[in-house]
């Protein structure tokens, strides 16, 4: 018998790659979004629901009958248009919502060293979010990964691409913090594991590999033809940088949260890993596109 499984975000980056495993799978699949207008990459295999989180009743029905939900909805910063206290906010609902619904199960992608008490705002809200998860009596399965990579990844590829357009890259500080990146497959095959069972755990959603961030840069470096001097900057200068970058592009590159989070380790846990693909194998795969292109985060905010 085939179970509903409802997946956020499926035309977007991590819920693509979910939404086609269970496709393969055989499985029957919805997705909500915000981008209801967004190409379909599914098509006729998919059907498409708004959130509707200012009509909570709407997402109950819209998961009525769904026995998992993955759920990867969320946002990197704040911005004029979104920020972390809706996002929390409107994931509450839909936690509400699911389980009004009768959803069985809930897979949740949340992110390392979540904390009640961090003062970053990305950090502080994933661990309101998983408590609120915990306490709702639903069976949940709770992942945390660090860097997802992938072809659609934004930090691995900016950082080549960066390489490949200036002759010295900085790191904040002395860049000795550190990074385990996942691939975005590894992550969906842990992902689509967890739906099919019942207990409740938290995985810390690790790669294989553990980089510093000097030398995840410099790794990178060598594997696309375009090793730079890498010198230390301090993170107010990095940040001013990365606005001047972002100001070109027309994005966020990086936010002074994001480099509080990087420096202050919490990219890092002290766990076996969870993946197995290797980001240097990937890489030198990929070397050839890896940064060829910049990925613009705000642009793929655009409903269509």
């Amino acid at each position: 018998m085939t179970n509903l499984q409802a997946v956020t975000g499926a035309n977007g980056y991590s819920g693509k790659y979910i939404a086609q495993r269970l496709l393969n799978n055989g499985q029957q699949v919805i997705t909500i979004t915000n981008f209801i207008h967004r190409q379909n990459p599914f098509g006729e295999r998919l059907k498409v629901y708004p959130f509707n989180f200012d009509e909570p009743s709407k997402l109950t029905e819209t998961l009525r009958g769904v026995s998992v939900l993955y759920n990867t909805y969320w946002v990197r910063f704040n911005h004029p248009t979104f920020n972390h206290a809706n996002a929390v906010d409107n994931t509450l609902t839909l936690f509400s919502a699911a389980k009004e619904a009768g959803v069985k199960r809930i897979v949740h992608v949340s992110i390392t060293n979540p904390a009640i008490d961090s003062p970053l705002e990305y950090f502080h809200g994933k661990a309101v979010l998983e408590q609120a998860l915990i306490e709702s009596g639903l069976s949940y399965a709770i992942l945390r990964p660090t860097v997802i990579f992938g072809k659609e990844d934004i930090l691995i590829n900016n950082i080549a691409w960066l390489l490949r357009k200036l002759p010295v890259l900085g790191v904040f500080g002395d860049g000795n913090y550190r990074l385990q990146p996942i691939y975005v497959e590894d992550l969906t095959e842990i992902a689509v594991e967890q739906a099919q069972k019942t207990e409740n755990v938290i995985i810390n959603a690790i790669g294989p590999e553990t980089f510093t961030y000097r030398d995840l840069v410099r790794t990178i470096g060598i594997i696309i033809g375009k090793p730079r001097p890498i010198i230390s900057v301090p993170p107010t200068l990095g940040y001013l940088v990365g606005q001047i970058v972002g100001k070109i592009m027309g994005d966020v590159v990086i936010t002074r949260p994001e480099i509080e989070g990087l420096m202050g380790d919490l990219l890092y846990v002290d766990a076996p890993p969870a993946g197995h693909t290797k980001l240097t194998v990937w890489a030198k795969q990929n070397a050839a596109t890896l940064g060829i292109q910049y990925a613009n985060e705000l642009a793929r905010r655009k409903s269509s």
